[in-house]
Formats: structure tokens, sequence, C-alpha cells
């Protein structure tokens, strides 16, 4: 029988991933009982406290066994840390040093939302891509600079470590494992009883662009704020950079490395973060918005936007308008 660990840190975390994957892990083990094998996963709450209040004390969670007790387990789930991370991170040394080892002596780890950043301090995604809640990206690149984050991206996984967007995408990431660890069948039964979209890939559609600026280069706020206050234009960035007397490579390579896109991508993402805006709140047509956000080419408009996400702009107007829908 496999061991499945689900940790309880010490500080402020969210109880729904926790007992969301417990939950469903235990349906996948009796699903496979009625199927006539044996449970795949003992499973266990761990931590390195013998309990755990949360939510002002509204619940307490009191983990099963302390992190000392498991010299091996199979897989380890790090739930999310509730946007508390940076005072989590300090109050959970030994539970990342555990995470560590265990990795190294052949367990794999999946991280939920903000559990990315316990995960991270661990020095085990150095490298590797990783993806977390879209809102804490900033907070992110700037605390682990050499982890390649993609929050379009709903899981990662790579050489054993798994990790997710934000929020309750955690059980899509859940219904993943369960496929990877039982099998399709599992899955898609475990994604029946829950009511679970299966294989969703991204949480583009989700993500609210407010711009990257939790950096120090007041040359390239300069320049974002140039770009969200000139919507209709096709900026010139050879203009926007002489304007800022900065020389062009200078510019984007001082931009890239502040905001991690390029001055063009930054663009398209406020352009397209307008034109969201714009068909969840009105009832103006496809040119109208197209227009307004400075595209005079449907086609381009259109590959844009289903590039940022995941949607077309119909699509998009389609579900988060239902007025504009009817008229």
């Amino acid at each position: 029988m496999k061991h499945l660990t689900i940790l309880v840190p010490n500080g402020e975390n969210n109880l729904s991933s926790m007992v969301g994957s417990y939950k469903i892990f235990l349906r996948a083990n009796e699903y496979w009982k009625k199927l006539g094998k044996k449970e795949l996963f003992k499973i266990e709450l761990a931590g390195i406290s013998k309990k755990v209040e949360l939510y002002d004390g509204v619940f307490t969670v009191k983990p099963h066994v302390h992190i000392s007790e498991i010299k091996k387990t199979n897989l380890i789930i790090i739930p999310s840390l509730n946007h508390n991370y940076y005072d989590t991170v300090k109050k959970n040394q030994p539970l990342i040093d555990w995470i560590e080892h265990q990795y190294k002596n052949g367990a794999e780890v999946a991280s939920i939302c903000t559990g990315a950043f316990l995960l991270a301090s661990s020095g085990l995604l150095n490298g590797k891509v990783c993806s977390t809640h879209w809102s804490v990206a900033d907070n992110f690149r700037k605390m682990f600079p050499e982890i390649d984050l993609q929050t379009d991206q709903l899981i990662t996984d790579e050489n054993g470590i798994y990790t997710n967007g934000g929020a309750y995408s955690f059980l899509n990431l859940i219904i993943y494992l369960i496929e990877k660890y039982f099998d399709r069948q599992t899955a898609i039964f475990c994604a029946k009883v829950f009511q679970i979209e299966i294989d969703r890939e991204s949480q583009s559609i989700f993500t609210i662009f407010t711009g990257q600026k939790i950096h120090g280069d007041d040359m390239v706020k300069k320049a974002q704020n140039y770009i969200e206050s000139h919507l209709q234009e096709k900026i010139s960035f050879e203009d926007l950079s002489s304007r800022l007397s900065v020389g062009r490579r200078n510019f984007d390579r001082r931009f890239i490395k502040a905001t991690g896109n390029t001055p063009l991508e930054y663009s398209q993402r406020v352009k397209i973060e307008s034109a969201k805006k714009a068909f969840e709140t009105s009832r103006k047509n496809i040119n109208e918005v197209m227009y307004e956000v400075g595209y005079n080419d449907v086609k381009a408009f259109r590959e844009v936007f289903r590039k940022i996400t995941g949607m077309s702009p119909l699509e998009y107007r389609a579900r988060y308008n239902k007025e504009a829908l009817i008229s």
C-alpha cells in the first residue's frame, strides 16, 4: 500500500484544500474496494503541531501524526496557505526540510495554490516550472526569481513535482493525481461524484491582470503607466524608449526583468483586460470593444484575446454577460 501525506502547516491555511484532498482520495480508495481491488493509499494528515487552529479558532485540525513518525511516504500534498505565505514559511522550516528529504528519498510532491511558496522555500522548484494563484504571481517572482512561474497553467507536472493555480482549482489537481495514481476510470468516477470539470488545463480565463508593479525600476513604471493610459494607440516602443531616454535594447531588457513580459506582451495584456471588462459590463459588440482598445483587425484581436484568455471574445461575453447574450 502506498502512503499519502496531506500536510497541516502551522499558521493560517486553507481548510478546504485539506478536506477536499482527503475526501476525494478516500472516495477513490472506496471505489477501488468496490471493484474488488485493494485500497491504494494509506492517507494521513501530518504536521509539526498536535493541532492547528484556523480562521481565528473557528476550526481546528488535528493531524493524525507528527511528520517525524513518517519515515517514508509516496505522495505529499501541500495545502494552500491562505495568502499568509510569508508568515507560514517562517513557522514551518522543519516541514520544509522534511519535504525536501522525502522528495530526495523518492516521494512525489504536489502543492496547492499558495502552497507553492512552502514548496519553493525547499529549493526543489529551482529551475523548474511552477504555477500558483495569479494574484500572488508578482510576490512569488520577487521571492523566487530562479523558478519559471507559469500562472496561465492550471497544473504543472515535472520530475515528480506538481503545482496548480489558485482557489478551488485544486480540485482539478486532485483529479489529475487520481488518474495518475489510480486510473482514468477512477478519475472520471470521482469527477462525477464531486462534480468537478475534468481535463481543465488553464486558469487564464480567471486571471485579472493588474500589472506587475512590485519592482524598483522607475523607468519601467513610467513605461507601464504610459501603456495603460494610451489604450487606443498602437504604441511604438522605439518611440517610447526614446521618450524615456533609454536605448531600445536596454529598455526591453529592463522591462522584461521587471514585469516578466516584453513591452508588447504587457500592452496586449492591458488591452485585453480592458476588453474583458467591457464585455462583462456593457452590450458593446466585438468591433466596438476592439476599436476601444486599439485594434482595427478583427482576426488579430481574436487571436490575442484567445491566447490570453483561452476563449474567443464571443465565448467570453456569453459566459460573463447574460444581458449581452440576449441582446
